[in-house]
């Protein structure tokens, strides 16, 4: 969760949004017609890679899932829309069935209900066509799911009379229903939204998607309205603390994506004959990856709030490309724009075909645009660095491209891959956990039959399918090669016991692979957590060495690409995956590290030592580790959460709870983290030693709140072979320890004892595409990030360590400490130089060069 209220310009959106309804005929240049695209007829639905039929597994299964921590004997934890009325053959309205399939049984509301993590569910549109007059109202917790063969079309009429197609958060008298920063576990993918019934002078907006960590929007393709004059939006999203969201295509529209959030993580996004494809409010951070925009007046618009305040921190794209489009991206940064570090731009390996201008601002054309093909290697504007100054280049134009590890690309880009979903695997290939004995209801020891079902999916080369529900396991599961694992609705895996009571020998929840094992594994939409204490508990340890990505042009010395599968033939060779894994460490029901167990402590002013730590309250020792032995590894929409509030308690009230590590990557070979984010851990959240080929879209944490009461050094002794930080001796003697209304003054915090945001050690070929680092508290005292107290939270965050080579930092942002990069014990970069707004901002940091 990101804690702090939403910066100005994000109020402004909804007078943005409420003008544009007013004014929406301001349209550059209407839409022309199509060019050829995917789903190019009304029947003519189904992606590529479905067989011919639209029979899907996820229709057809038992579902068997439960909730166990909520009260109704009867709650259905998968729902099937036509169960609940819905008809799907695009005349029948269907809304209310929608909605009733949504809302059945006393979920947490919009407007009732600030979160719940008891009440989950899918709810499932199987092939159709199904019309809508009103507005589908999203729920908290909730995966909304079409048929990925023949995806469900949700067709709005031409009398409709709502806002926001599927409404995510809807307002209410006091605004968004639902804290936008504190909406997290909710899905939507493989449908097709169509407003094209709907008059283009009347506002209708696909999806409105204000939202926070672990949610996603994939597989959906936005048909709006084309007409001139239209005002129709594919996705609205106004504030939060996202994300992301991957694999769409917008045809038509005012906006295919009118935007604004703290940070986000986009990849794969098609638009054709959108006015504006992107337009962007607000961010600190937003990352673009595999942008295609073709046909529109333009194609992304930054400039929000001018030179004179400039609301967007910075933006990352790359890998991407514009075709036959007017402007490709309009910015508000000038070399005397306000703030100084806001309106940084990264561009890398972005393609122009037949483009007016290619990029322009205030001051005029940045780069000209051509009638023929012409590819930027690598541009820049915004502060860059060179870890040898403390005074930054203002930078706008050319500079040399990240020289990319040929481990990490494919045909010249970086890797990815989409969210496997199983559309050719029929449901005989399956197996549910709960029907070969483990229960999910939270209370059974499930250890022994979660291992049986896994071991019995492994080797008849079938798909494990983990039912809804909470599943105790009391010692390490153990994941083999060539195992695939499904969950139904975030299943939670909840380890307890004193098999994780060591806290200077950790040991593994879920254990993938085994030193020097080989082969390929598939996980998705599943959450790791524990009850009660247990501090030495490694959620998850990755050791599995993969295959490389398809037609890498690179194979390390010696390799020899081993065989997987899938159904009925062999699968094309390549890394392992994790998809919707998240872990979550306390702040629920049933971990037993709630707001009762562990509150705030918030009240306390002792020095140390001694200093009360509860240790009931120390959760775990780390959630992810990939070790030395791991290679070839796709990570995307991961969250790993320690908890500094309870998500069950209506008045979300925070807690404290400890846990030592956030991700340890210490594998040579190949690791993509795609729109993944790490909070509240007491060492450090991200953290790589002596790795090689390491790419990340935008990364984003929080240090824990309570920090530095206790320090980052407690209560989690160093242990040597996981290179942990060691911090120094004087956090240890009360010095910073303040009251909780104390407001800080300028340079008044001098001391380093909180936990880093990402620490690199001896690395090379590690490479980040946004970066939002976020300190907002000094003991529970939130004036340290506010603007004009001088990012006094903590003192570092950043730090690079030993030797390095192809270290590369696009578009960091960072909230509340003083030095943004610290290298080899340097500070090099400050906050204090580079105030972009809420966050300080720096466009480029990367050592030897700029």
């Amino acid at each position: 969760m990101s804690f702090v209220a939403k910066p100005l310009q994000a109020l402004l959106t909804i007078l943005v949004f409420v003008t544009t309804f007013i004014l929406g005929s301001d349209v550059r240049r209407q839409p022309q017609g199509h060019s050829a695209y995917p789903y190019s007829s009304a029947n003519d639905t189904r992606p590529v890679y479905a067989d011919n039929s639209c029979s899907y597994w996820l229709e057809e299964i038992p579902h068997r899932g439960i909730a166990p921590f909520q009260n109704d004997p009867n709650y259905q934890t998968f729902r099937n829309v036509k169960d609940y009325g819905a008809i799907g053959d695009g005349f029948t309205d269907d809304t209310t069935a929608i909605n009733l399939a949504i809302n059945s049984s006393n979920r947490c509301a919009p407007g009732s209900c600030n979160s719940s993590t008891v009440t989950p569910a899918v709810v499932y549109f199987p092939a159709g066509t199904y019309l809508v007059t009103g507005d589908i109202i999203d729920y908290y917790y909730t995966t909304l799911i079409g048929n990925p063969n023949c995806l469900p079309t949700i067709k709005v009429a031409s009398n409709y009379t709502g806002a926001f197609v599927i409404d995510g958060d809807p307002y209410g008298a006091n605004g968004l229903a639902y804290g936008a920063t504190n909406v997290f576990w909710r899905q939507i993918r493989n449908f097709i939204i169509d407003t094209t019934a709907v008059p283009a002078t009347t506002q209708a907006v696909g999806i409105h998607w204000p939202t926070g960590q672990a949610t996603s929007i994939t597989n959906v393709v936005f048909r709006l309205n084309e007409q001139p004059g239209t005002l129709h939006w594919g996705i609205f999203i106004e504030e939060g603390s996202g994300g992301f969201l991957g694999d769409l295509t917008f045809i038509g529209g005012l906006y295919g994506a009118n935007v604004g959030n703290q940070q986000f993580t986009s990849r794969n996004w098609t638009f054709y004959n959108c006015v504006t494809a992107i337009n962007q409010l607000w961010d600190w951070g937003w990352t673009y990856q595999q942008m295609s925009i073709n046909n529109v007046s333009v194609g992304l618009n930054v400039s929000s709030g001018g030179p004179s305040d400039q609301a967007v921190g910075s933006i990352v794209m790359f890998d991407s490309e514009f075709n036959d489009v007017e402007t490709g991206i309009l910015h508000a940064h000038t070399a005397d724009a306000l703030p100084p570090g806001a309106g940084a731009l990264i561009l890398e390996n972005v393609d122009f075909n037949n483009v007016g201008v290619a990029v322009q601002g205030p001051d005029g054309i940045d780069i000209p645009g051509s009638p023929g093909n012409f590819n930027v290697p690598a541009w820049v504007q915004g502060h860059a660095y060179s870890p040898y100054s403390t005074n930054y280049a203002e930078l706008q134009g050319y500079i040399t491209p990240n020289l990319r590890s040929p481990a990490l690309t494919s045909q010249g880009r970086y890797y990815t891959r989409q969210k496997p979903q199983y559309g050719d695997w029929p449901v005989s290939e399956f197996i549910s956990a709960r029907s070969v004995g483990a229960t999910g209801n939270g209370v059974t020891d499930d250890t022994a039959a979660l291992q049986r079902a896994i071991n019995m999916a492994a080797s008849q080369h079938k798909i494990l399918f983990i039912d809804g529900g909470d599943y105790i396991v009391t010692s390490t599961l153990y994941v083999p090669g060539g195992s695939k694992i499904v969950g139904e609705v975030f299943p939670v895996i909840l380890a307890t016991g004193s098999f994780w009571s060591d806290i200077n020998n950790p040991l593994p929840v879920v254990q993938v692979g085994r030193a020097g094992e080989v082969g390929q594994v598939e996980w998705t939409d599943v959450i790791m957590s524990t009850r009660g204490p247990a501090p030495g508990a490694i959620l998850i340890q990755w050791n599995l060495a993969s295959p490389n990505a398809p037609q890498s042009t690179y194979a390390p010395p010696g390799w020899a690409d081993q065989g997987s599968y899938a159904h009925g033939r062999p699968e094309a060779l390549g890394p392992s995956c994790m998809f919707d894994v998240h872990t979550r460490l306390g702040g629920f029901t049933g971990s037993a590290l709630g707001i009762v167990e562990c509150p705030s402590s918030v009240t306390r002013n002792v020095s140390i030592p001694p200093n009360p730590i509860n240790p009931n309250c120390i959760a775990a020792a780390a959630s992810v580790h990939v070790t030395k032995s791991a290679r070839n590894l796709y990570m995307e929409n991961t969250w790993l959460w320690v908890a500094d509030h309870d998500a069950d308690d209506q008045q979300l009230r925070q807690i404290t709870v400890y846990a030592g590590r956030g991700l340890l990557i210490e594998s040579n070979y190949a690791v993509w983290l795609i729109g993944t984010s790490v909070e509240h851990h007491s060492l450090y959240e991200y953290q790589f030693v002596s790795t090689q080929d390491v790419f990340m879209g935008h990364i984003q944490t929080e240090t824990a709140y309570y920090q530095p009461n206790p320090p980052a050094s407690i209560p989690f002794p160093a242990i040597p072979s996981l290179s942990d930080p060691i911090f120094p001796s004087y956090c240890l003697n009360g010095s910073s320890f303040l009251p909780p209304d104390y407001i800080l003054q300028p340079n008044e915090l001098s001391n380093d004892c909180s936990g880093y945001g990402l620490r690199i050690i001896d690395s090379f070929n590690t490479y980040v595409y946004g970066a939002g680092l976020y300190s907002f508290f000094h003991n529970y005292n939130v004036t340290c990030s506010q603007q004009g107290y001088g990012a006094e939270c903590q003192s570092r965050i950043l730090s690079l360590e030993g030797s390095y080579q192809n270290v590369a930092i696009y578009g960091l942002a960072t909230v509340g400490s003083q030095a943004m990069v610290t290298f080899d014990g340097r500070d090099v970069v400050f906050s204090a130089d580079n105030i972009a707004g809420f966050t300080s901002t720096i466009a480029l940091f990367r050592p030897g060069q700029v």
